[in-house]
């Protein structure tokens, strides 16, 4: 099943047939943001607009699915889309070839890992929310740090600061390398960036 039908799936608490899949793959005007996990200081209404404001800055075509929830769903998914068995701050799907219709593609962010990093950067996690989906936006958006040469470390830091956030994803490693991994999913497509935590 295709990311935008497990996030559905997730959203209502039923699964989604075949049909009801088809039907989300008409896609929509809004973005779609489901906060399965509470985050102080965030509701799902100020992410979608917050979605729409790095879509449109970054020049993302269509909706954005985003689902804020723990680690242990980000890492079932991590498992399911790229056969890594850990979690990891944000995942990111673009759409598959049965999407059309405006879906710009799905974002997957551990709130879990998303207030630890908050905590040890010194911002709130509402903000550290955001970090992550202006992260997930731009691979979206066919940046992909791993391979542009800086291309989207600048980008990044570039729209970080139009949209008044503190140090984004990759600006606050400033580098690649170790500290970084980012890869796609076999068959999906998906790209995960997360942040190793040193203890």
């Amino acid at each position: 099943m295709w990311p935008s039908c497990l996030l559905f799936s997730t959203r209502t608490g039923k699964n989604v047939s075949r049909k009801g899949c088809k039907e989300l793959r008409k896609g929509g005007k809004d973005n779609l943001v489901i906060l399965r996990k509470p985050v102080a200081g965030l509701s799902d209404t100020a992410l979608a607009k917050f979605a729409a404001r790095a879509s449109r800055a970054s020049k993302l075509a269509g909706t954005v699915n985003v689902l804020v929830t723990g680690s242990s769903e980000l890492r079932s998914l991590n498992r399911r889309f790229r056969g890594k068995d850990q979690p990891t701050d944000v995942l990111s799907f673009p759409p598959g070839p049965i999407f059309v219709n405006g879906l710009a593609g799905d974002i997957a962010i551990s709130a879990d890992i998303a207030k630890q990093n908050a905590l040890r950067l010194g911002h709130s996690a509402a903000q550290e929310i955001k970090i992550l989906t202006l992260h997930g936006v731009l691979h979206l958006a066919g940046y992909d740090h791993e391979t542009d040469d800086g291309t989207m470390a600048g980008k990044e830091t570039q729209l970080r600061r139009s949209l008044r956030l503190p140090l984004g994803l990759i600006g606050r490693n400033g580098r690649k390398g170790p500290g970084r991994v980012q890869a796609k999913a076999a068959g999906g497509g998906a790209r995960v960036t997360r942040v190793l935590r040193s203890r």
